[in-house]
């Protein structure tokens, strides 16, 4: 069930008896066919691998449409259940170091949407997300999710995080100016000396371990291959997937 569903059994029966515990008749939506527990375990195995409904319709021998009540169902529940188990900027120890970047999550392009959703970087349209990680490498923080034309800059200025002393964070070049460490940027008319392309190197070599956090993140295949459900539900489903990852490191 791990390598479906992102959890242990022991981990879904917890979720499923919270959800069981919290929610009233009236938000008891998932299909009577399915039951919480599978209606459950389909949400965690669409949002783990980003599987096509069909798909998961055969395999749980249910129609498409049962799978689609299940995911809408479901995920919304687990968003506000797990709300708890994601930091926020504010609860962030201002004594420690993090490691920030950005990345985008990538989503279908609607035409009514495009100017604000396609990133030049990554040539595809989708929603910017600015993550940290500690020093060792830990998921830390990820903000609310922010227009994928958005750069990295304005995106980590709206989130509310530069609230906070950041000079002993660490960043890309994106973040020269922002009062976090960054690499040494090569000069116009001189190349990097020894000390500087030395200092560069420990840096990536340490910046690295966000890049890993991120891929660590993105195991969640809904957040890193496009996502094809409505984009209304878009943000939901991204705050639902980030309790779910903080939910498993706990």
């Amino acid at each position: 069930m791990y390598h479906t569903t992102g959890l242990r059994r022991d981990q879904v029966t917890d979720l499923c008896a919270a959800i069981h515990q919290g929610t009233v008749n009236a938000d008891r939506r998932w299909p009577p066919s399915l039951g919480l527990f599978t209606s459950v375990v389909v949400t965690l195995t669409y949002l783990r691998r980003n599987r096509v409904q069909v798909e998961l319709a055969e395999t749980f021998g249910v129609s498409q449409s049962t799978i689609s009540r299940a995911i809408t169902a479901v995920t919304p529940v687990l968003a506000g259940l797990l709300s708890e188990c994601v930091p926020t900027a504010d609860e962030l120890d201002s004594r420690s170091s993090y490691i920030v970047d950005g990345t985008l999550l990538p989503c279908w392009s609607w035409v009514s949407r495009e100017k604000t959703l396609y990133s030049g970087k990554h040539r595809t349209t989708g929603l910017n997300v600015q993550v940290a990680c500690t020093l060792d490498g830990r998921l830390a923080w990820v903000s609310d999710p922010l227009p994928g034309n958005w750069h990295d800059t304005r995106c980590l200025t709206e989130s509310g995080v530069l609230d906070k002393d950041v000079s002993h964070w660490m960043g890309d070049k994106a973040y020269v100016g922002m009062g976090i460490l960054t690499p040494i940027r090569e000069p116009a008319r001189r190349e990097l000396t020894r000390w500087e392309r030395n200092f560069n190197y420990e840096h990536n070599a340490i910046r690295v371990r966000v890049e890993h956090a991120i891929a660590n993140l993105t195991t969640w295949r809904i957040l890193h291959t496009d996502y094809r459900r409505p984009f209304t539900t878009f943000a939901t489903t991204i705050t639902a997937v980030l309790g779910l990852q903080f939910y498993r490191q706990a």
